[in-house]
């Protein structure tokens, strides 16, 4: 058996026991062995006609999801598509009342906790409250310990590739690590712990057994 085959029998073994950890946060969650399944699973809970809109975020772009969203019949709310940075940061807002909102995490901890890090706060807001519906996907790379770890990789995994990523003059960028600095472009300026989803039915987390995203 090939080293990719191994890793993703382990994420299928994994899996229950990450599922019913979240299910007892009352969070929704599923578990699909594939990038398509879990784009299936993701459309099946988003009415046709609805307002869509999504945060930063590399899995939803990876899998394909947005792709199906913008062909498909959403309104569809993309701050890429912005002229100006006055006019991006309106279609942020706006996000803020979609119906369905799309995003990842940046990790999870087995017993449940999702970890998410932001820069401009606009995913953590939309994730935390506004919209109707909130899907999360997951690829199961994210998965981490218990809390602390996974508060870790957000910190010094996720971030300093993200700030990479998105070209940024920041510590990380230069040295690979944290420095838990106060720049203007900080991309870990806001830091959330989800440990509970208190509407039933509003959070839904897709698990993927492959790895996508930082």
């Amino acid at each position: 058996m090939q080293s990719g085959e191994i890793i993703k029998q382990r994420y299928k073994i994994m899996a229950p026991r990450i599922i019913k950890a979240l299910q007892d946060r009352n969070f929704e969650a599923y578990f699909c062995e594939t990038a398509e399944e879990g784009v299936k699973k993701a459309l099946s809970f988003i009415p046709e006609g609805e307002t869509v809109s999504w945060g930063g975020s590399l899995t939803i772009h990876e899998i394909g999801l947005t792709k199906f969203i913008k062909e498909g019949n959403y309104q569809v709310i993309d701050r890429d598509l912005a002229e100006t940075e006055e006019e991006r940061i309106k279609m942020m807002r706006q996000a803020l009342t979609c119906h369905t909102f799309l995003s990842s995490v940046n990790a999870v901890s087995e017993d449940g906790i999702m970890i998410n890090i932001d820069g401009m706060g606009n995913r953590i807001a939309a994730i935390a409250f506004g919209p109707e519906s909130v899907i999360l996907l997951v690829g199961m790379n994210k998965i981490c310990r218990d809390r602390d770890a996974a508060v870790t990789r957000a910190r010094t995994e996720t971030a300093p590739a993200n700030a990479l990523r998105l070209g940024l003059d920041l510590p990380c960028t230069n040295t690979g690590c944290c420095f838990d600095c106060s720049k203007k472009e900080c991309t870990c300026s806001q830091i959330v712990e989800m440990r509970r989803n208190r509407v039933p039915g509003r959070i839904k987390v897709i698990l993927i057994g492959e790895a996508f995203g930082l």
